[in-house]
């Protein structure tokens, strides 16, 4: 008998990986069939059910990226799952939300078209944001962007859901109001595939002595959505879409002639 080498490959571990680098694709698996499971609530008529799985769709995409980081286990496959998801979660998802609760009762053709329009403008904003994060890869530029170019999809599908959280909060019927719901959803999916600068967290830096304020803040913001969900959701997107009229203003400013004199 030999005795075997420890520095050769064991037989078969070429087809095997370690348990830890399959995580993040769970937990975009996991998202992937939060989202999946909205639609079919949707189909059920069940709208509050599918919103609640659409904001957990919405904190799991926060996490899979971040967990693939921390464990060092980011691949391309996982990528791809990642951005098919989202195309489902925040576009397919919040798209058929709203159509169901606002456009269908009325028969009008025409407020399918509107919902079209905003799932392409997801899709292609997450085919842009992938050649960027390809082009970036390819550059050897890891340097996180200051600024997301356009609405990030999360971020525009709770902005495409902002007129449903006005009808929880109010109990308002949306089917009174489809030309509005049709303009808004449009809007949204434009913003999604503009070339705006919005915001970014990856951006922000905070000092030390302040990271203690941070997370009381954070703590009080939790206790406002676990106590008013709706409205506090409703204020964050109110919010957001403040910062994003800020920096269509700068924009506009900035490409005036003798802006830079």
């Amino acid at each position: 008998m030999t005795e075997e080498d420890p520095e050769q490959p064991r037989e078969g571990d070429g087809d095997t990986l370690p348990f830890v680098t399959l995580v993040p694709n769970m937990v975009t698996t996991l998202g992937l069939c939060a989202g999946l499971t909205a639609i079919r609530y949707i189909m059920a008529g069940q709208f509050l059910t599918a919103v609640w799985l659409i904001l957990f769709a919405t904190v799991i995409d926060g996490l899979d990226g971040l967990v693939a980081r921390r464990l060092k286990a980011t691949s391309d496959f996982g990528a791809q799952l990642d951005s098919l998801s989202d195309f489902l979660n925040f576009g397919v998802a919040p798209g058929f939300l709203i159509y169901q609760m606002a456009l269908t009762p009325g028969e009008r053709a025409g407020g399918w078209i509107f919902v079209l329009v905003y799932i392409v403008c997801c899709c292609m904003r997450l085919a842009r944001f992938n050649v960027a994060q390809n082009r970036a890869a390819t550059s050897g530029d890891s340097a996180p962007a200051k600024h997301f170019t356009g609405v990030p999809a999360p971020a525009g599908a709770l902005m495409a859901l902002l007129p449903v959280f006005i009808s929880f909060e109010t109990g308002a019927d949306l089917h009174a109001y489809p030309f509005l719901v049709e303009f808004y959803i449009v809007l949204v999916g434009l913003l999604m595939v503009s070339r705006l600068p919005t915001f970014s967290p990856k951006s922000i830096r905070v000092p030390r002595e302040r990271i203690v304020w941070v997370m009381i803040g954070l703590a009080l913001l939790i206790g406002i959505l676990l106590a008013e969900t709706w409205r506090g959701l409703i204020a964050i997107i109110l919010l957001y879409a403040a910062t994003l009229l800020q920096s269509a203003v700068k924009l506009l400013f900035a490409r005036r002639p003798g802006a830079n004199r």
